[in-house]
């Protein structure tokens, strides 16, 4: 194609083009005009519809506005006459407030008026009395004066006389009333405290046995001594030196005597000669094997007695140190009486007294059976603590109870008792070795136990002489007649028995009679 052609295309292209432009601008100008007539109309008929919607919304806005106001005002009314009300019962109270307000205030006025009469009357009356105490304290005086120009005495001294009478009186009576309720404390409490001891002791059977520091060994001939004290006595010595035990070997038939204060060793040293003698070997050597072997066994019974010991009183969880300390008091003793033994029968005895009490009579046993527990030392220097301090501190580095580990240490009086344990323990204690048998009494302290017990009494003015006699359970008194008189001397007992009390350790009772002599002698020539 040329050129021309191409043009005349294109420029018809473009004249259709605009020709269809203006063709769709006329149609859609056409719709417009018919869409805008139909919303004018659609428009005045929605509002004449809203104006006939309004109308009637109006009436009936009008109408409910009338009704509410109706409502309120009735309400309001009903309001304004309850406040009404309550003004006018408000008014009537406070009427009725001020009328008796006034009334009140003619009481007050009358009574007013009448304290005022009586604090003047009560004035007079004050006025006349102390009027009248002058008058008597004038009378009085000039009766002092004049009692004091008669008796020749004044009246700080009169007084001070009077006084010193009154307290000598009181302290009479005072001392009277005191014995008469402690006499009577003591039948009441003292028969109560033998019933239960004497039950207690009849319910307990024990042997009456003293052990002595000495031990017999039988053989059955003569010929084995001279085996037994070897070439030049070394076997004798080797069994000395291995068991720290004297052997006496003299002309004793068919008897060796083993001594020692140690029953320890004195028992391993009697098992040991038996293994020889029975085997029949007796040389050093043999003897230091043998001495060995029974100290082992020796040990070994020790447990077992101990653990025995607690099966059969029925005490449970016992440490195991402490279980050894009690089989080492079957070969302890105290004044001659077995250790163990009498461990034992104060472990009873606390438990009987304590189940008649009403406490716990395990715990009881246990106290009872540890109370001497210190007298089985472990070394030397165990020895300088008072046994029952010792035992108490080994108690409580074994875990026992404070009940028991205070009973221990109290049994002497050595600490204060705080527990009603201690005191059964002391008292038991007491029992097993008071009985006829069951110790060894030394002279020595016998003795000083005397004598002591007669410084108390000398230790107290006017005392003559006094003497301890009925094995010092009876102290009797002779008192200087000039110096102490009836009732000073009844005084003076009760003072003298509450001083052995406290600062004595006795067993029993002591009895204490003052002995108050007047003598009137005369010579005839």
């Amino acid at each position: 194609m040329d050129t021309n052609t191409i043009l005349y295309i294109v420029g018809g292209v473009i004249l259709g083009v605009l020709l269809g432009y203006f063709i769709a601008k006329s149609l859609e100008k056409g719709k417009a005009s018919k869409i805008i007539a139909n919303a004018e109309s659609e428009s005045k008929s929605i509002l004449k519809q809203a104006k006939s919607d309004g109308e009637s919304l109006k009436k009936d806005k009008i109408l409910q506005a009338k009704e509410k106001f109706i409502e309120l005002k009735s309400e309001h009314e009903k309001v304004i006459f309850s406040r009404d009300k309550k003004m006018a019962e408000a008014e009537k109270r406070i009427r009725d407030k001020e009328s008796q307000i006034s009334n009140e205030l003619s009481k007050s006025k009358k009574s007013n008026q009448s304290l005022e009469d009586k604090i003047k009357d009560y004035d007079f009356r004050l006025e006349f009395l102390d009027k009248k105490q002058e008058e008597i304290e004038k009378a009085h005086k000039s009766q002092i004066k004049q009692l004091e120009v008669i008796s020749s005495l004044s009246a700080e001294e009169a007084k001070s006389q009077l006084v010193e009478s009154l307290k000598e009186e009181a302290k009479t009576d005072a001392m009277a009333f005191i014995q008469d309720h402690v006499e009577e404390a003591k039948l009441t409490a003292q028969q109560e405290a033998k019933k239960i001891i004497i039950n207690t002791i009849q319910r307990i059977g024990t042997e009456e046995a003293v052990d002595n520091c000495v031990s017999v060994f039988n053989i059955e001939s003569d010929d084995v001594k001279g085996r037994i004290i070897g070439r030049e006595g070394r076997n004798i010595r080797a069994i000395e030196a291995a068991t720290g035990v004297e052997i006496i070997v003299d002309d004793t038939p068919e008897a060796i005597i083993l001594s020692c204060f140690d029953s320890v060793r004195r028992e391993i040293a009697r098992l040991s000669l038996h293994k020889l003698v029975t085997d029949g070997r007796i040389h050093p050597a043999r003897i230091e094997e043998v001495v060995r072997k029974t100290e082992k066994q020796i040990e070994q019974e020790i447990i077992e007695v101990g653990k025995r010991t607690v099966i059969d009183l029925g005490i449970h969880g016992l440490h195991p140190e402490l279980i050894k300390m009690v089989g080492r008091m079957k070969y302890r003793s105290s004044y001659g009486q077995n250790l163990l033994q009498h461990s034992r029968e104060v472990a009873k005895l606390c438990g009987v007294m304590a189940a008649e009490l009403g406490l716990n009579p395990k715990l009881a046993k246990r106290a009872g059976l540890l109370h001497d527990i210190g007298k089985v030392p472990s070394s030397e220097t165990d020895v300088e603590t008072p046994h029952a301090i010792l035992g108490m501190q080994w108690a409580e580095k074994h875990g026992e109870k404070p009940e028991v580990c205070n009973a221990i240490g109290a049994h002497h009086d050595e600490i204060e008792m705080t527990t009603l344990l201690s005191p059964i323990i002391q008292v038991c204690d007491a029992i097993s070795g008071a009985r006829p048998g069951a110790r060894r009494q030394v002279l020595d302290s016998y003795i000083q136990r005397l004598k002591d017990l007669e410084d108390v009494a000398f230790g107290f003015t006017g005392v003559k002489k006094a003497y301890a006699i009925q094995a010092g359970r009876e102290l009797r008194v002779i008192v200087e007649s000039e110096k102490v008189s009836d009732d000073k001397a009844a005084s003076l007992s009760f003072e003298i028995s509450q001083k052995i009390q406290t600062d004595m350790t006795y067993p029993g009772q002591v009895k204490v009679t003052v002995i108050r002599e007047t003598r009137a002698v005369n010579i005839a020539k």
